[in-house]
This record gives C-alpha cells, sequence and structure tokens, in this order.
C-alpha cells in the first residue's frame, strides 16, 4: 500500500509541476507568472537575498473588475516596480492594496515602492513591529488576529496562526478561488527541512500548522513561500517536516 500511494504522490507532482510550466508566462529575467485562475496568478521573482544567494520567491496577484490585491513584493522596489507595470499594463488591473506575509525582504521589500505609489498595505501588527525594529517600510493599516478584506464583492482573508517560519507570519485565504497562500511557513513538497527558522518558533511551529490546517479545510490550491503550488499535501508535508504528526 506505501509503494502505490508513492507512486500515485509521484504522478500528482509531476503532474502539478507539468501545469505550473504550461501556464508559466515570463515578465522578464526577474520575474515569471502562473496563472492559477481568471482570477489569480502567482509571481515568482528571483533576487539576490544576502546570506542565501539568488533566491525564488513566491507571492500572489488577485484581480477582480480591473483592480488587484498584491500578496508580497519581490525582494527590491525595482523588481516590484516591473511587477506592478506588468500588472496594470498587461493584466489591465490597478494595484489597489498590499499585503505581506511576513517583515523579511522576499515579503515586503518593495514596500517602499508601493508607498511612492499611494497603495494602501495591511499587516499583522508583528509585522509593524518589526518593520519599526529593523528601519524598514512600515505598512498602513494594522490587524492582530484576522482581517477581512474585500476586493469588489470577492472576500479576502487574513489570519495569523501563529509564529512558525517567523513570529509574524499570516495565511492569507480567497474562497471564491479556493486558494491558500500560505507563504514560508508551508513548504513545497521537495523540502526536505523546514529551512530559515532564524526569526521563528520551532517550539510553536507545529501547532501552528495544525491551527492553519484546520482553519481551512477548504483550500485546493496551497502555495508557499518557496517552489512549487499543489495542494493541502503541503501542509501535512510541513507538518511532518516539523516531527508533530499528532
Amino acid at each position: 500500500m506505501r509503494k502505490i500511494f508513492f507512486a500515485l504522490s509521484l504522478v500528482l507532482i509531476a503532474v502539478t509541476v507539468g501545469a505550473q510550466i504550461n501556464n508559466t508566462v515570463r515578465v522578464s529575467d526577474d520575474i515569471e507568472l502562473i496563472r492559477l485562475s481568471g482570477n489569480s496568478y502567482v509571481h515568482i521573482s528571483h533576487s539576490e537575498i544576502p546570506g542565501f544567494g539568488r533566491v525564488a520567491s513566491n507571492g500572489l496577484i488577485f484581480i477582480n473588475k480591473g483592480k488587484a490585491f498584491l500578496f508580497d513584493t519581490p525582494a527590491n522596489d525595482a523588481i516590484t516596480e516591473t511587477l506592478v507595470l506588468y500588472i496594470e499594463n498587461k493584466l489591465k488591473a490597478n494595484v489597489v492594496g498590499f499585503v505581506p506575509n511576513h517583515w523579511h525582504s522576499d515579503c515586503m521589500g518593495g514596500l517602499a515602492y508601493l508607498q511612492k505609489r499611494k497603495i494602501k498595505s495591511y499587516a499583522n501588527i508583528l509585522t509593524i513591529e518589526q518593520a519599526k525594529i529593523h528601519s524598514l517600510p512600515v505598512p498602513d493599516k494594522a490587524f492582530s488576529d484576522s482581517l477581512h478584506l474585500r476586493l469588489g464583492k470577492k472576500d479576502i482573508l487574513l489570519y495569523y496562526p501563529g509564529p512558525a517560519h517567523s513570529t509574524d507570519n499570516i495565511a492569507v485565504w480567497i474562497p471564491s478561488e479556493k486558494i491558500l497562500f500560505a507563504g514560508c511557513m508551508v513548504k513545497s513538497m521537495d523540502s526536505s527541512n523546514l529551512g530559515n527558522t532564524a526569526d521563528g518558533d520551532l517550539q510553536e511551529y507545529p501547532e501552528t500548522i495544525k491551527r492553519l490546517k484546520a482553519r481551512f479545510p477548504a483550500a485546493e490550491i496551497v502555495i508557499p513561500g518557496h517552489g512549487s503550488y499543489g495542494g493541502p499535501d503541503l501542509i501535512t508535508h510541513t507538518l511532518e517536516l516539523t516531527g508533530n504528526l499528532k
């Protein structure tokens, strides 16, 4: 039975990766988009991050009736500008809101550009505290546990499940698309460890992932901070990596 399950898992991973390749649009040398639905895209940006080299990081774009929300920016203002101009000129949508997953540069490194463009930003109050501590641009609006936003008539839920990859990491749930953008707290299926947890909490990590899994049982697409997106199996895989499946 285990051999059959393993074989099926490999098939599902191959199908998912193949679908991602077929739906990929190259925006520049540093940015790619993967279309998830008529309203949503994963943006993948490649940038130099001190201590880690050139890293590919995921974010999310959600569009409704000519307006867009951006979840995570590339790691710097220049690449963020390229992405925003593409959304405006090619996807024909104005970016009206931004949400970072947490305070690291691969989530909000382009916030200064967004603020220059007067794009409103929303963040966990813990993210805002970290931004101030590290002398980073500070998001506009704070929330503590969860926040309900709307893009036209489409719902967006921001939720803080607890510390994991970082002490402030959140998740974004878009029910109309059944998309959960979990960011760096959730790992891709090819990840063999939890990655960088220097600013996180290994003791609380498994409990945070359990809360995330319980809160969004309807999620069909789960997007990690790095690597290929997949289904809810990414959450289970991450829980396995914490060493706690109970």
